[in-house]
């Protein structure tokens, strides 16, 4: 077992979601009759090509998982194509099995060596034949589950594993990327710190596990309020969630919000404890409100939404508060200043 409780030898045990697609390749018309009549009995879609340009349009076209090909054909022989396919980049790996009546050993090695997988006679029995298409089942098997793993792995490194929203770490590093792209190419990037209002007592009242269902479907009603492809949220700790809001000026990001705190106080969430309404206080920062746009970064813009989202907190919570609009944070003001800000309203957020 894994250290996260998973058995790690299930990725072994995955199967391909359908049967590969085989392209069978020879300039004899009758060859390909009887291969394509064997593939297609043994279960898998099969397209054919009589010259080895014609077979690589077709990959092209779309990607085959099986090619199985003459190694002696005019033109571009099955070395050729064997080494052509192995220089290109394809959605899979390509398994290649050369088929041909020289059965001496320099000419395995030499299809071996051009990154073929597996060298057949055309003399093998068709039993042989169709056990060998098993074996590259199994190699494409492994390869598609291997790569599931890895995705998998992937997308759980920059998941929540509660809500399902971005985590931390993402929304630290893509943030930044948005933000340099911003200022190196011009556009604006605004920030939304949401927060729940009094969620302490939801756990304290009801349990964590009313809690936790809460999060989800607060994580839920923040994705379907988030229109745009290149809106995102993710959960940066405990019940506080960053929006962020590609192309928007400050006063669209306060539309936004706006809508946003609307559609959470207006959502009835079940629980085993019976339904519960719940609210959030929202703070704003932006690219924006900064002077000297160069030199923002990723925390300052966090602190500055942080001590708007004290300031919603302090005036009530339930609501949304933008950056000061007679003067905002600016960058080149002392962090003490600012650590002044939030130290008078702390006690505020809870």
């Amino acid at each position: 077992m894994s250290e996260d409780g998973e058995d790690t030898t299930q990725v072994l045990r995955l199967d391909l979601p359908e049967a590969p697609t085989v392209l069978i390749v020879d300039d004899d018309d009758l060859v390909l009759a009887r291969l394509q009549e064997l593939v297609t009995a043994a279960g898998y879609a099969v397209r054919t090509a009589g010259t080895g340009e014609e077979a690589l349009k077709l990959l092209e076209k779309s990607a085959a998982s099986i090619v199985i090909t003459d190694l002696s054909m005019p033109d571009m022989n099955g070395l050729d194509l064997c080494r052509r396919i192995r220089a290109h980049v394809w959605p899979g790996y390509v398994y290649i099995v050369l088929l041909t009546v020289r059965n001496e050993e320099k000419d395995i090695l030499a299809g071996l060596d051009a990154g073929a997988d597996d060298y057949l006679s055309k003399r093998t029995s068709a039993a042989q034949f169709t056990a060998r298409l098993r074996t590259a089942k199994r190699v494409l098997a492994l390869e598609y589950s291997l790569k599931s793993a890895l995705e998998k792995k992937r997308q759980m490194a920059m998941t929540d594993a509660l809500t399902g929203a971005y985590n931390r770490h993402y929304f630290t590093r893509h943030f930044g990327r948005e933000m340099k792209r911003a200022q190196r190419f011009g556009g604006e990037v605004s920030l939304l710190l949401l927060d729940v209002d009094h969620f302490k007592q939801v756990n304290d009242s009801y349990g964590h596990g009313v809690g936790d269902i809460v999060l989800k479907r607060l994580a839920k009603v923040i994705a379907k309020c988030l229109r745009r492809d290149t809106d995102w949220c993710a959960r940066i700790g405990g019940e506080e969630f960053a929006l962020v809001l590609e192309g928007t000026t400050l006063a669209e990001a306060g539309l936004r919000a706006e809508k946003v705190r609307q559609t959470i106080a207006g959502t009835s969430i079940e629980t085993p404890k019976g339904a519960l309404h719940i609210t959030v206080s929202i703070g704003i920062s932006g690219l924006e409100e900064f002077s000297n746009r160069e030199f923002a970064t990723v925390q300052l813009l966090l602190e500055h939404a942080d001590v708007n989202l004290y300031a919603s907190k302090a005036r009530g919570r339930n609501c949304v508060t933008l950056p000061d609009s007679n003067g905002s944070l600016e960058i080149e003001e002392p962090r003490d200043r600012r650590l002044k800000q939030v130290n008078a309203m702390q006690g505020a957020k809870s």
